[in-house]
């Protein structure tokens, strides 16, 4: 995803869309920024949202209402 504008302490900083899983069914899709800087297509990561993923990025509050902060090595579940 590409945004024209960004608020400058998004710089720098991946926004990426992200589909949620629940329970093994696919339930919409999210933009998170990436606190990794490592995620890619096919990824499965951990995302946290609120107050606290804004505080993911120390320097400045980045306003963002949900943050990718990790991987899932393994996903057992079948998806629906």
């Amino acid at each position: 995803m590409v945004a024209t504008v960004k608020e400058p302490n998004l710089d720098g900083i991946p926004l990426l869309v992200v589909r949620l899983i629940e329970n093994g069914k696919k339930k919409g899709m999210v933009v998170a920024a990436d606190s990794t800087r490592q995620a890619g297509r096919g990824d499965f990561v951990y995302m946290i949202g609120s107050k606290e993923a804004a505080r993911m990025f120390r320097k400045n509050l980045t306003p963002v209402d949900a943050a990718i902060v990790g991987f899932i090595d393994e996903y057992r579940e079948e998806l629906q």
